[in-house]
């Protein structure tokens, strides 16, 4: 009996899972399959971290299946040929499986997979998901699609009663030759965790999201926790939105015996609308599939004139830079996988502006960093922060102030910089400005067991600012930059401003 394929990739649950239930209602044999292909062990963007946690989340996967009657097929070699022994075995009737917005490398899989079945006479089905909208020419109608798509069913896991034997276990880090970071606050793999992170955010610490989530210390309490399970694909994104609309519509209903409805309401609002800004930046790379390699603005690029100063590079992967708030950012993301979306932009923008270092190779080293590195998102901020867009507002933030805003008293950076332990809070932010018989006497000579700052900040950024609108000014640049809006901007109204004056960053 043919069997049909259905192809886990980044949709490692049981719960909302078209292709699975659809595999079960043909009367073929179903074959679940997970493969991890060795060249995507070589991409610039991938780190074992990323693997362990994918491995992981497939190993609940496959215990899952089990409680369905159904069983996950792990292969560890390139797509086509898993494809070509299970074929030989079986004889493949179908593969089926949900769209996949990667990186450029899995574009090009999925292309040559195309291509195979088609010569198979194999049918590829391909279901949506997530709110990316495949064949796209602009943003006209996207955000219509993409709501409609959150309102659609959800689904319970099918019943597997024919599934096919095809034996693969899951291979380790160790046969694999990965060594990964142990990271600390590592959450726990699986659908049912993803349920139950989903559940306590919503009724717990979703109250403070909207003043919470700027802070790095802050949005660990009060962030949902919900972007590797995305990643993965341990939850789909309609069960997301539909249960924060589910919990705002209970708060509306119930106001009399809640605590902060209104805050209730204002926080769950602002985390739905950060869902949604997700699914935008996803669907920049599905229109345009090598934005990890190509900026949207080549001319921008090519003027800005970037190069890659091994030191400086160093420094700021190291979190040694001498800025202590940046520093501390770049070390508890080293050491957790995870920080919050300002600090994102920020560290991307003292790569771009203050180190002046070129968006692709700090890119890599960040998305190595993220355990929740999602491409789409990813390259998306890279290419906003990084000044090589042409259609946003350059953000070149002083990290000086966004270490008083976000830690004025100096908490955060003593915990992540400690050779900053002792440093009066009148000083934290700007340590070189100790006297020296201060430095001395607390043994925190700056220089010798803090670095001195790398740069000048305010000088660097300006200067910073100043070459990124010349990048812009020729019109070939300009032309550029209104395809890339009108392809890719968002087309939902800008909030008006209470005041206009410049914001500083």
């Amino acid at each position: 009996m043919a069997v049909d394929v259905v192809w886990f990739k980044k949709d490692l649950r049981t719960y909302d899972h078209i292709p699975l239930i659809e595999a079960t209602k043909s009367g073929n044999k179903v074959l679940c399959l997970y493969v991890l292909e060795p060249e995507r062990l070589e991409l610039d963007d991938v780190d074992p971290i990323h693997i362990e946690w994918e491995l992981e989340n497939a190993i609940e996967l496959s215990k899952c299946l089990g409680k369905i009657g159904g069983d996950l097929h792990f292969a560890t070699d390139d797509m086509i040929t898993t494809l070509e022994k299970i074929n030989l075995d079986y004889g493949i009737s179908r593969l089926l499986s949900h769209e996949e917005t990667g990186n450029s490398w899995s574009y090009q899989r999925d292309k040559l997979v195309q291509n195979w079945c088609r010569n198979q006479g194999i049918d590829w089905i391909e279901y949506p998901t997530n709110g990316v909208i495949r064949k796209l020419k602009d943003r006209d109608l996207w955000k219509r699609k993409r709501d409609a798509r959150m309102r659609e069913n959800l689904y319970e896991p099918p019943e597997i009663t024919n599934h096919a034997e095809f034996h693969g276990d899951a291979p380790s880090m160790i046969a694999l030759g990965l060594n990964p970071r142990k990271l600390t606050n590592y959450p726990v793999p699986g659908q049912s965790a993803a349920f139950g992170r989903l559940e306590s955010f919503l009724n717990e610490e979703a109250k403070q999201f909207q003043w919470a989530i700027s802070s790095p210390t802050l949005a660990v309490k009060h962030g949902s926790g919900l972007s590797p399970y995305l990643t993965v694909g341990a939850i789909s994104m309609r069960r997301v939105v539909q249960a924060t609309n589910v919990r705002m519509e209970y708060i509306r209903k119930n106001k009399a015996e809640l605590d902060g409805p209104t805050v209730w309401l204002k926080s769950l609002g602002s985390f739905r609308k950060r869902l949604a800004w997700r699914c935008h930046f996803v669907q920049k790379l599905e229109m345009e599939d090598n934005l990890d390699l190509v900026a949207q603005n080549p001319v921008i690029d090519a003027n800005l004139m970037r190069v890659l100063d091994e030191d400086r590079f160093t420094r700021w992967k190291n979190g040694t830079t001498g800025w202590p708030f940046l520093d501390a950012c770049m070390r508890q993301l080293s050491s957790t996988g995870w920080i919050n979306f300002r600090m994102r932009a920020m560290i991307m923008s003292a790569a771009s502006y203050n180190l002046w270092l070129p968006w692709r190779e700090t890119g890599c080293h960040l998305a190595k960093q993220f355990l929740d590195y999602e491409p789409g998102v990813h390259w998306s901020q890279v290419g906003m922060q990084s000044g090589t867009t042409g259609i946003n507002t350059i953000r070149a933030y002083s990290m000086t102030k966004q270490g008083r805003d976000q830690d004025p008293d100096g908490d955060y950076i003593r915990k992540w910089v400690p050779e900053l332990s002792m440093v009066p809070t009148q000083y934290i932010h700007e340590p070189w400005e100790m006297p020296n018989e201060l430095q001395e006497t607390i043994s925190c000579i700056i220089g010798e067991h803090y670095p001195a700052p790398i740069l000048d900040e305010l000088e660097s950024r300006k200067e910073g600012i100043k070459r990124s609108y010349a990048a812009r000014s020729s019109k070939e640049s300009r032309d550029i930059s209104k395809a890339v809006l009108k392809k890719h901007g968002s087309r939902s109204r800008p909030r008006k401003r209470r005041s206009t004056q410049k914001k500083l960053f």
